[in-house]
């Protein structure tokens, strides 16, 4: 079989040039990664942020470990809201940039990315309501007119063992899938947990930027962000997104706590042929800890994941007993980190001309899990239509948004932030403060 030449649009000498687009630690991650693909030509050229120490902590951490594979001066180093446009402008059509501000910006920054005729990679969620999902559906057919490459941080979908695991499910090794559950129950997660702004220093809307998993606006709090990945791999495994989601949760000994978040959420998806998806998120310290992906079918039962993303631990059982003796199939110890397969299989894409855009399948995997999360906020049963047709934009004016801007969301005269109301805001999932 012959093969055909590589089609870049890039630098002359072949390199392609990447700009990243929100320097935190899954941002500086993401760079890492890029450029760490093998056998390949990639060069960090540009970065933007909203706050300079992120940039400076990040241009450190990158260049310490890639000083070969970094030019990234100080006039292509850029700080502000429309940092993404400078550091965008920086390349050319081809390049690859990377987005990884908090997800309430990725529809603004990939209308401008796919303008620029550039390729994407953006970290998960990229939605997180219903009128975000339908722009970044436009957008993704946008991007294949263009024929660009988009990938999403959704990794698992990239794991070699769950790859095999999920052809073994589809060719009917455990039967069908009747019951899926998920947990990430763990105490809390990054900036979920938030107390009163410090000082008078830093306005609101940095403050909400800075501690995003707090704000539903700017990430759809800790079950868009972290419950999201569990969802995605089960629904994979399914073949199917679920039709409805209800739901439980609420808030315990939380003091000063001024964040939106839930302690503890329950969802309960049901797909069209009347399976169930059970997924379980908690961020309470003091308490017994879980993170897996498990499912259970007429003649048998799976891991999808345990004890976390990477390695999957995957294997499929001979009954709902999930113990060594009902062992059919196990991946290998070692596996490939996901993390570097989702960009190695981005990378070839890009050389080799092949279709690559993950936005659709992204916008869905985050329209699924807010349906679980809409459905704990409001006690009511949300549908995927429903999800995908309320009208509850957080964040209308995400793209004019200043240092001095009014942020999406506002504290009461206490500090504090508005919380979901189970059964007494029902139509959306918080009113004022």
């Amino acid at each position: 079989v012959g093969l055909s030449a590589p089609r870049v649009h890039a630098a002359e000498d072949n390199t392609i040039q990447v700009a990243l687009v929100g320097c935190g630690g899954r941002g500086t991650g993401a760079a890492a990664n890029a450029l760490s693909v093998p056998n390949e030509q990639l060069k960090l050229v540009a970065m933007a942020d909203v706050f300079q120490d992120r940039l400076n902590g990040s241009y450190g951490a990158i260049n310490g470990q890639f000083a070969d594979k970094v030019d990234v001066p100080q006039e292509r180093q850029f700080v502000g809201f429309e940092a993404y446009k400078q550091a965008m402008d920086c390349l050319k059509p081809g390049d690859v940039v990377i987005m990884a501000t908090p997800p309430a910006f990725r529809w603004v920054h990939l209308g401008y990315a796919i303008e620029k005729g550039l390729n994407v990679f953006m970290e998960k969620p990229v939605t997180v309501d219903g009128p975000t999902t339908k722009k970044m559906f436009v957008l993704a057919e946008a991007a294949d007119q263009k024929n660009l490459k988009i990938g999403v941080g959704l990794m698992c979908r990239h794991c070699e063992t769950r790859g095999e695991l999920f052809k073994r499910v589809q060719d009917g090794e455990i039967g069908e899938i009747v019951l899926l559950r998920a947990n990430r129950v763990t105490g809390p997660t990054a900036s979920a947990y938030s107390l009163p702004k410090p000082n008078d220093a830093m306005s609101d809307l940095e403050y909400q930027i800075r501690r995003f998993h707090s704000f539903l606006w700017a990430s759809g709090g800790a079950v868009s962000d972290f419950l999201i990945h569990n969802i995605d791999e089960c629904c994979w495994i399914k073949n199917a997104w679920p039709v409805e989601a209800r739901a439980i949760g609420g808030r315990h000994y939380r003091g000063d706590y001024i964040d939106q978040n839930f302690d503890n959420y329950v969802l309960e998806y049901t797909f069209a042929d009347g399976a169930r998806m059970f997924v379980e998120g908690r961020g309470v310290e003091g308490c017994w800890n879980e993170f897996s992906s498990l499912a259970h079918a007429t003649k048998g039962s799976a891991v999808i994941s345990q004890s976390g993303h990477a390695p999957s631990r995957a294997r499929t059982f001979k009954n709902q007993q999930m113990t060594n003796d009902n062992i059919v199939w196990q991946g290998p110890r070692r596996e490939p980190n996901p993390y570097q397969l989702e960009w190695n299989n981005l990378i070839v894409a890009i050389r080799n001309d092949t279709p690559f855009n993950e936005t659709k399948r992204g916008a869905e995997a985050s329209l699924v899990t807010s349906m679980g999360r809409m459905a704990a906020h409001t006690g009511q049963v949300i549908t995927y239509d429903a999800m995908l047709n309320c009208p509850h934009e957080f964040a209308p004016t995400v793209d004019k948004l200043t240092k001095d801007a009014t942020p999406p969301v506002l504290p009461n005269a206490e500090g504090k932030y508005p919380i979901p109301m189970p059964g007494v805001i029902r139509d959306r999932e918080y009113g004022e403060a």
